[in-house]
């Protein structure tokens, strides 16, 4: 541009005025100055330079923004996963996402983002080098990875605590890693009566030592769309007409929705570090026995409550056989519906948030009601269409009846 803007000089140096030459000085100035916002501030690296301090600091938001993010999320084809997906897309985070089984499970998640905004990446839990290579591009690594029954190929112990394990060792030596989330389960203890829950215990002891800046987040029962607790009780009832309550149902859980849960992931990555080092307590803003859940589940479809009660030890004998056999047969055994073992011993004692534990509060988060909204994915579980027998408020004028 420069000898470019000599020769034009020299052309015209002979035929033009001092004012002349003043204006085509500015008209140079002009065309050398940085075009479209190359070098503005707002598109200045976003990366926070150490692990402290926030990662996204300037940005126009948005898909289309560039965020400084690059985060690897395990576990990202699973049901939070998805949720948590979306807002680091929605945000202008690239996101790399590690599957292992067919080239179909992340599909879904490719139109959250702009074109190679999400990225999917074969890789096996087993190898090493598989995780480096789905990390090594990365600032961020979330683990979400998690499962609430055993198979033939997977364990409790291997999911959660030896997967914990290498993800938190591989970012202690990748050495670019700035924020590292895990996402365990509320109840999760070394006294536990749930396998799960004391392997995800164990798997937050682990991380912790090998990375104490990194952040845990222990949501309790998970609901929404994609659920596996009123979506699983309300394809029971409609199939078999009565739904098995474990126990008397008087435990207290205090279930949260998904969409709260990625909210505080999303408010825990962009803070100023405050969260880092720290475990949050995620459950929402009402307690429930399990009886009480199953009365809304049964109010939201419209149908009449009809319960089996199944006592504790007779609930833990049906679903003795499957554990016994999962790792001895050559064949993998069905998903367990009702009567998962490791589920009964996890709702038969109380599971909410403790009295002194950090919460949504802490990150700023207000957590939805349950009823309304967040369960009215429910509706398609209602005999004749969702508006059959619906209540006063909800109920549709006959002149909008096709």
């Amino acid at each position: 541009m420069q000898a470019y803007t000599r020769r034009l000089g020299h052309q015209f140096s002979k035929s033009t005025t001092s004012s002349s030459l003043s204006s085509l000085r500015s008209l140079y100035s002009a065309l050398d100055a940085p075009r479209f916002g190359s070098q503005q501030e707002r598109y200045g690296s976003t990366i926070a330079s150490t692990g402290a301090g926030h990662i996204v600091r300037k940005g126009t938001g948005g898909r289309s923004s560039v965020s400084g993010i690059v985060a690897t999320v395990f576990g990202a084809t699973g049901f939070v996963g998805r949720y948590v997906v979306q807002q680091l897309a929605k945000m202008g985070s690239q996101v790399l996402v590690p599957f292992r089984g067919s080239e179909d499970s992340p599909r879904h998640l490719k139109l959250m983002g702009d074109l190679g905004q999400i990225v999917p990446m074969k890789y096996n839990p087993r190898d090493e080098d598989s995780i480096k290579a789905v990390m090594a591009k990365a600032n961020v690594v979330l683990n979400l990875i998690g499962r609430e029954y055993e198979t033939r190929n997977y364990g409790f112990e291997e999911v959660n605590i030896t997967m914990a394990k290498k993800l938190a060792t591989i970012a202690n030596e990748h050495g670019g890693i700035m924020r590292f989330i895990q996402v365990s389960c509320l109840g999760a203890s070394p006294s536990s009566p749930s396998r799960m829950l004391r392997a995800k215990a164990a798997a937050e002891e682990a991380i912790l030592k090998e990375l104490p800046q990194a952040t845990i987040v222990k949501p309790a029962v998970v609901v929404g769309t994609e659920d596996r607790i009123l979506n699983k009780w309300a394809q029971f009832v409609k199939k078999w007409g009565f739904l098995p309550i474990i126990g008397d149902g008087s435990s207290k859980i205090q279930p949260v929705y998904v969409v709260d849960v990625a909210a505080a992931i999303m408010a825990a990555l962009e803070d100023d570090g405050s969260s880092m080092g720290k475990v949050y307590e995620l459950g929402g803003p009402d307690v429930f026995t399990v009886h009480q859940l199953a009365e809304l589940m049964y109010d939201t479809i419209r149908e009449w409550p009809r319960y089996v009660k199944v006592p504790l030890p007779i609930s833990k004998i049906l679903a003795s056989p499957r554990e016994m056999l999962v790792n001895k047969v050559p064949f993998p055994l069905p998903t367990p519906a009702i009567f998962n073992l490791d589920e009964i011993n996890a709702y038969s004692v109380d599971t909410v948030v403790s009295e002194n534990a950090l919460t949504f509060d802490d990150l700023g988060i207000v957590p939805h009601k349950l009823k309304g909204y967040p369960i009215e994915y429910l509706f398609s579980y209602r005999k004749g269409g969702p508006n059959l027998g619906a209540t006063i408020s909800e109920k549709v004028s006959p002149e909008n009846w096709p």
